[in-house]
């Protein structure tokens, strides 16, 4: 699944993601792949997950930041 983050706190340990159906799922540190966890300044990053439900509970396991890819700028000519 795809979705974005709301917000992640990392003194708690934990913070939500917004799936691209709308539903909001917990996401723990624990939760992120090595090498993706986010900060505190993360609203809006894209992301790629599992859902799974945790005591009827449901979350966000597997967090993979999604890189943000930058359009190319066309070049500009000389005037001449």
């Amino acid at each position: 699944m795809e979705g974005k983050m709301l917000w992640f706190n990392p003194a708690k340990e934990h913070g939500f993601i917004r799936t691209e159906e709308g539903e909001r799922l917990r996401v723990d540190e624990s939760g992120f792949e090595s090498g993706h966890a986010v900060g505190d300044r993360c609203r809006g990053m894209k992301v790629s997950f599992e859902r799974v439900v945790v005591d009827e509970d449901p979350r966000a396991v597997n967090v993979v930041v999604v890189p943000f890819e930058v359009p190319h700028r066309a070049r500009l000519r000389g005037r001449g």
